[in-house]
């Protein structure tokens, strides 16, 4: 995934099934501490939509899953996963109601309650951040501290690059902007440029360029990613639907991690710029380190800690980026859905 693609038109995708559900019939995991519901006919499914904050990728691989093996529709729900893009209205969605929930990154939900939007997290799937900075390996970058004398390829305005910079990691390197390919990076070893790691390092090496990933997790710039959102008014009002639909995406997410062939199925119909079988497998594999570190079980899918929002906030405010008389960690997030 790269954040400068080009934006094609939208599409949407409903998984509605207008048969006779019976209970069971959707795979489901035990870690969820739910059982699934029992539905009559299609008018009886809750309808739900979901928008998501850029094409379908493996990085919504958990709600695909949960739509293609009919785990939302086992939960009693029919959603609708809406595909986003470059400028995806993740936050409008949810505040206008247009939508009851969407997916983001934790710093995004920050700086949406700084604007003034009452957003929440409710479940992260991704405990460590896929950004990092790519180099070629010939290039002679094997730290963040070896980018001075280099040019870096960066979107502006990006919540990282506010970070590098004030450990003075940016000091010496040319920064120019970044369109959405690593052809520069291909052709000049000088050149850096932003990236998720589940993305561009296959671009680059299929073109024939080994690279080196520099992590910004292990620089201490660590968001959660895949972050599911909604809106306080959903959290108070309707914590049941909230409940259902955590539970559902969770499994979901256990479902992608263990077996991804349904969900990357699903991802290929409703990604129409280019997405491959070879490109998800190649993300499907990081996410797995980057859903599950350090031997993390499955069940654990989707938790969040005091500690790690306290941690972003506090960094934000310091970096300039949000007002801290404005946004208050412990409003950035809820637990009570994660069993």
């Amino acid at each position: 995934m790269t954040s400068n693609r080009p934006l094609p038109m939208l599409r949407s995708i409903s998984f509605l099934v207008g048969c006779v559900i019976v209970a069971g019939c959707g795979s489901s995991d035990s870690s969820t501490n739910t059982t699934p519901v029992a539905v009559a006919d299609a008018q009886a499914l809750k309808p739900v939509a979901v928008q998501l904050n850029w094409f379908p990728e493996s990085e919504h691989g958990g709600l695909y899953q949960a739509a293609a093996d009919q785990t939302f529709l086992s939960h009693g729900m029919n959603v609708e996963i809406r595909p986003g893009g470059r400028q995806s209205p993740v936050a409008p969605e949810l505040v206008l109601g247009r939508g009851q929930f969407a997916m983001a990154n934790a710093d995004d939900v920050v700086l949406f309650r700084n604007q003034g939007a009452d957003i929440v997290a409710v479940l992260a799937a991704m405990q460590n951040h896929p950004r990092c900075i790519l180099v070629r390996e010939d290039s002679g970058v094997k730290r963040f501290e070896d980018l001075a004398g280099k040019t870096l390829q960066r979107q502006g305005g990006r919540a990282f690059l506010e970070f590098m910079r004030s450990k003075g990691l940016l000091d010496q390197v040319k920064e120019v902007p970044y369109h959405g390919s690593v052809s520069a990076l291909v052709t000049d070893p000088d050149v850096a440029i932003q990236a998720y790691s589940f993305a561009e390092p296959l671009l680059a090496e299929q073109q024939g360029v080994k690279v080196r990933k520099l992590m910004l997790s292990e620089l201490g710039w660590n968001p959660y990613s895949s972050v599911l959102i909604t809106t306080g008014d959903m959290v108070r009002n309707q914590p049941e639907l909230v409940q259902d639909f955590v539970d559902a995406t969770r499994a979901g997410w256990q479902h992608y991690l263990s077996d991804p062939q349904l969900g990357n199925e699903a991802i290929l119909k409703a990604n129409q710029h280019g997405m491959t079988i070879e490109a998800l497998q190649f993300g499907h594999q990081e996410l797995k380190t980057l859903a599950l570190p350090e031997g993390m079980s499955s069940k654990s899918i989707g938790q969040m800690t005091d500690e790690r929002w306290h941690t972003l906030v506090s960094q934000m405010v310091e970096l300039g980026l949000v007002d801290g008389d404005k946004v208050r960690a412990d409003d950035c997030y809820t637990m009570q859905f994660l069993k």
